[in-house]
């Protein structure tokens, strides 16, 4: 429990305004060290001291405070557009840091499985209309949408929760890696227990032989990696005539030397590309990359 209190006026010379102002500049530290984690009490008492808890009291009454930082800044939301997307107030999207969650219905797209219930789940989590936004390294991407992770006033942060719940898979770009630790903990967690896509047939690993019968959307694949190619921009992991792994050679010192990974089974997880009867994917972080 913490309390802080502002003298009323003629204290020393200091008045109800400047005093309340050090009183809410002390508020302000002490939350930002405590996440928000409580709601924020303002009592005045007979004698005109205005004091600040974390605690409700007789006469109190609840004030919002937020807490806004260079990377973290409170929003309103006006709408969810799927599980990944979310539109502000002012019309901005913003695209959701470190995660992916399956497609739903659009003009130009069929629905995945999964992908109504990730929005359901973040539209609920969004009901009071107001998010803190953290950026990363990079505020927007090509299409011009903010790229963020999501906390509520309460500290809970949306993007861990749609993986921890196995509505989303894990998707590090670089040189955006924050809470990438925490996001890989919460799929690991997810993915043992069977949580949502996890127990979906339609997301479970084939073989790389059985890659030209469904290669559209997010896919896993067991392969065993027998050479690297390197040019100016790629260094690839060949696995056979068919199907390789591309790293951008400017995201090599993320990886593990790929040397370790031949001769490795290993679960490859992302997006397939494909030129003629050949198919590739590209692959941004090692968390995409599992040896078996």
């Amino acid at each position: 429990m913490f309390k802080l209190i502002a003298w009323p006026s003629g204290h020393k010379g200091l008045t109800i305004h400047n005093l309340n102002q050090i009183c809410l500049f002390g508020l302000m530290c002490l939350l930002s060290q405590i996440a928000l984690a409580s709601p924020i009490y303002r009592v005045v008492d007979e004698q005109g001291r205005v004091s600040y808890s974390d605690r409700p009291s007789a006469n109190s009454k609840q004030i919002e405070i937020s807490i806004q930082t260079p990377n973290r800044q409170l929003h309103r939301v006006k709408s969810v557009y799927d599980g990944d997307t979310i539109i502000l107030k002012n019309g901005d999207r913003v695209r959701l840091l470190g995660v992916n969650t399956p497609e739903i219905e659009g003009r130009f797209r069929q629905d995945e499985p999964g992908g109504i219930a990730a929005k359901v789940w973040l539209q609920n989590q969004l009901k009071n209309g107001k998010v803190f936004l953290e950026y990363d390294k990079e505020k927007h991407d090509h299409y011009q949408r903010l790229l963020a992770h999501l906390h509520l006033p309460d500290g809970k942060h949306l993007n861990v929760g749609l993986v921890e719940n196995g509505l989303a898979t894990v998707s590090i770009i670089p040189p955006n890696l924050r809470h990438t630790k925490e996001l890989v903990r919460a799929q690991q967690k997810a993915e043992k227990e069977g949580l949502g896509i996890w127990s979906m047939s339609q997301y479970q690993t084939r073989p790389l032989s059985q890659i030209a019968k469904n290669n559209k959307g997010w896919q896993r694949f067991i392969g065993t990696p027998k050479s690297i190619k390197s040019n100016q921009k790629y260094t690839r992991l060949i696995f056979n005539e068919q199907f390789n792994i591309r790293i951008a050679n400017d995201n090599l010192a993320l990886f593990p030397n790929l040397k370790t990974y031949l001769g490795k089974s290993i679960e490859i997880r992302g997006w397939m590309s494909r030129t003629k009867q050949k198919y590739s994917m590209h692959i941004q972080h090692p968390s995409a990359l599992i040896v078996q």
